[in-house]
């Protein structure tokens, strides 16, 4: 609880990824690649209850190895490809609702983005809470070598055709910030999300994360960028 203001964490884990099959369960320095969040999670002061969404009997298994219970799996048409990811945190707030609990706050954090620590997660609480007009903050980080203005298309004949209006390369300094959403962490008032359906909206803060910790857990290759940085970040020599 954050100023008298309760919150829900949601884990969402799927058991059926196609980019890197098994990876919420997948070993990341020695833990689960969920359990990194869940204890992320579990560490914030600011977090009143801690719900895992899954499909998988075995990623349940593992979630209450960390102290979570998974009162359900989530039901199979909320588990598909093409499920929007605001069906199952509905089906989250309709279900603790049947079971007289409110919450004020929903806090969705991907288990495919480890490198986050509970600083952010407390951090970007009290920025929205204490902001007087947000209704929600998500996680960005700034672009850089996939900035605008280094991208091109190529034309029917095979040439390099500037994205934006002329070809000109730019130097960094030069650039305008721009930043991605980058899935590390989304926060919303919950009558809001019913409301709209999205942490996305004209009400949404940024919450900035360094470059290091926007990577994502999509592919095999991302996982084995991301153990390394973990590692480092382990050892004192990322912040």
């Amino acid at each position: 609880m954050y100023n008298n203001k309760k919150i829900l964490a949601i884990i969402p884990a799927r058991g059926g990824s196609k980019g890197l099959p098994g990876k919420n369960i997948k070993p990341l320095c020695g833990k689960p690649l969920i359990g990194w969040s869940i204890e992320q999670a579990q560490a914030s002061e600011y977090i009143d209850e801690i719900f895992v969404s899954t499909d998988s009997t075995e990623i349940a298994t593992v979630a209450e190895s960390f102290g979570i219970k998974v009162p359900f799996l989530r039901p199979s048409e909320l588990a598909t490809d093409t499920s929007p990811s605001s069906a199952f945190v509905l089906h989250t707030i309709a279900y603790y609702r049947t079971k007289g609990q409110e919450f004020d706050y929903i806090l969705l954090l991907e288990p495919t983005s480890p490198l986050r620590d509970v600083d952010d997660i407390n951090i970007a609480i009290e920025q929205l809470l204490n902001h007087n007009t947000a209704k929600s903050i998500v996680g960005v980080s700034k672009v850089e070598a996939t900035h605008p203005a280094f991208l091109v298309n190529i034309s029917k004949e095979g040439l390099l055709k500037p994205y934006l209006e002329e070809m000109k390369v730019l130097r960094r300094q030069e650039l305008n910030d721009l930043y991605f959403f980058e899935g590390s962490l989304y926060l919303s008032e919950t009558d809001y999300y019913i409301e709209t359906q999205s942490f996305y909206h004209n009400l949404t803060l940024p919450y900035v994360v360094p470059k290091y910790k926007s990577y994502e857990v999509d592919d095999i290759v991302d996982f084995y960028i991301i153990e390394k940085l973990l590692e480092l970040k382990l050892n004192n020599i990322l912040k």
